[in-house]
């Protein structure tokens, strides 16, 4: 343990933070990026670890004092560690939400005091150093860094609105929210959003149809056919379902979750340089003129298959669908259904239609890299306070491994970014191809923390805009393909390794 001093490690850490603008220059100048991004790391991790003394010093002191609650709820306010995952807070939307409760004893209270600083402190300097990164063109590490902030202190305001958050009436808002709250409207968990004045009724089992009441089931018929089905409309989505109207709903929470979550990882994808600095300078960026992404969520399979088999043959072999020509997804209710299937095929509906994108991306080369980081993407779930994505007992790191190390079947990338979609898809060994393509995505995201990451948004980025050659990922990670193939190899033992010694 680092038994320097409190007052001189925050010190410390907090000159560092301020000086970070004043050298920067002079730093770009004399060392190579890739230093300089190793440089904010190594900041960034010492302040973890001294934020993270600090912590383990005020849980043994509620030990002490008979608060064993108090101290698990201490230590809680650490971040998991697990190179292998990304974690992203679940966060409170109620402001400023008391740790000790009125009547609590002075030593609570105390507690209750030191444990407010320690975050509010953490949080402050993780944002600082979170603004340099951003102005050394690291917007991965800035996000990982803001998240952390949000996780310390939920209330902290500047990162708060670089989430997109603003306060409104005690609860954390996102712009969308706030501006229907003040139409009128309230968000229910079971029917989405409707005017105020319509959420009784909608309870005691009517619906508003047609500019008439009618009852739930008479409005089930009326929406029987999906032509005709229910709309649910959110900040990013329409959803046109006759599953039916909570079943829509549910659907929709799942996507406005995804959607936020790959917007903080994928930040860089649909927002320029220039409007990354602006959100961290306070300044709110708006969505655009980008028009919700549309979902058809049929009530069972067989609908499914009847409807969309006349326009697209083979829909029956799979179980849900993003189809470029008609920018939408198509997914359906009941057996058969899967998040990963919804997660894999939301995200490449979020890439081809959060920012202008050319048709037949990926046909000519680098495909790999678009199914490779849908994959990733079905990997999101929950774990306590996160939301948790990667992991190497996700079960296509398992498949990933397996191929790789016992089968000791691999592409070269320099003959797998050369492979267009058609080529990789009619493939003999395509499910092989895949496995191997989630694996490299999973690498390109975790390896070395996260040393390729924003090599990989510009990559994707690149291969989506249609300017991507076979060598744009060995130029963008400034790394030869015969160097990333060995490194793949390292991380997938090292990957095998952490999964052997995990209970």
């Amino acid at each position: 343990m680092d038994n320097t001093p409190k007052k001189n490690r925050a010190t410390t850490v907090k000159f560092a933070a301020l000086a970070l603008g004043g050298v920067i220059a002079i730093l770009a100048q004399s060392q190579p990026r890739s230093v300089l991004a190793d440089d904010l790391r190594d900041t960034s991790r010492q302040l973890q670890a001294d934020f993270a003394a600090d912590v383990d010093a005020l849980a043994a002191w509620c030990q002490q004092q008979g608060f064993p609650e108090q101290a698990d709820a201490t230590r809680a306010v650490l971040c998991p560690q697990d190179p292998y995952k990304l974690y992203l807070p679940v966060l409170p939307e109620e402001v400023d939400r008391p740790l000790a409760p009125e009547g609590s004893s002075p030593e609570q209270a105390q507690w209750a005091r030191r444990l407010s600083r320690l975050r509010t402190e953490h949080a402050r300097e993780l944002f600082e150093i979170a603004r340099g990164a951003i102005h050394r063109n690291q917007p991965s590490l800035a996000f990982e860094l803001v998240l952390r902030a949000i996780h310390a202190d939920p209330d902290h305001e500047a990162v708060r609105r670089v989430l997109g958050y603003q306060k409104y009436q005690g609860h954390w808002r996102t712009v969308d929210e706030v501006q229907r709250l003040r139409s009128g409207e309230v968000w229910h968990e079971r029917f989405g959003w409707l005017p105020r004045a319509h959420v009784r009724r909608y309870e005691q089992g009517q619906r508003w149809v047609g500019g008439r009441w009618v009852d739930a089931k008479q409005a089930a018929s009326l929406h029987a056919d999906i032509r005709n089905g229910w709309l649910v409309e959110t900040e990013h989505y329409a959803i046109r379902t006759n599953a039916s109207l909570e079943a829509g709903v549910a659907l929709a929470g799942k996507l406005e979750l995804l959607r936020r979550l790959w917007g903080q990882i994928f930040v860089r994808y649909h927002a320029s340089a220039a409007q990354v600095k602006e959100l961290f300078a306070g300044r709110a960026r708006r969505n655009g003129s980008m028009p919700p992404m549309k979902i058809a969520f049929f009530r069972d399979r067989d609908d499914y298959v009847r409807m969309l088999q006349p326009s697209m043959p083979n829909i029956e072999i799979s179980i849900g669908a993003y189809i470029e020509h008609t920018r939408r997804a198509y997914f359906f209710a009941g057996d058969g259904y899967d998040d990963r299937t919804l997660f894999h095929e939301a995200t490449h509906q979020l890439f081809h239609q959060s920012r202008p994108v050319p048709p037949n991306v990926g046909r000519k080369g680098n495909f790999w890299i678009i199914e490779g980081i849908a994959m990733y993407m079905e990997s999101l779930r929950r774990e306590g306070d996160y939301y948790v994505l990667g992991g190497v007992d996700d079960s296509r790191m398992v498949a990933a491994r397996y191929r790789r190390l016992v089968d000791d079947f691999y592409v070269p990338l320099e003959e797998f970014t050369a492979m267009g979609m058609e080529p990789l898809q009619t493939h003999p060994r395509v499910a092989t191809l895949y496995s191997q393509a989630a694996g490299l995505a999973h690498f390109l995201i975790h390896y070395d923390g996260g040393r390729y990451r924003d090599a990989l948004v510009a990559y994707l980025s690149t291969v989506y805009a249609g300017r991507d050659t076979p060598n744009t990922l060995a130029q963008l990670t400034g790394t030869s393909y015969r160097e990333l193939d060995r490194q793949y190899r390292e991380f997938l033992v090292a990957c095998e390794k952490q999964a052997r010694a995990e209970p």
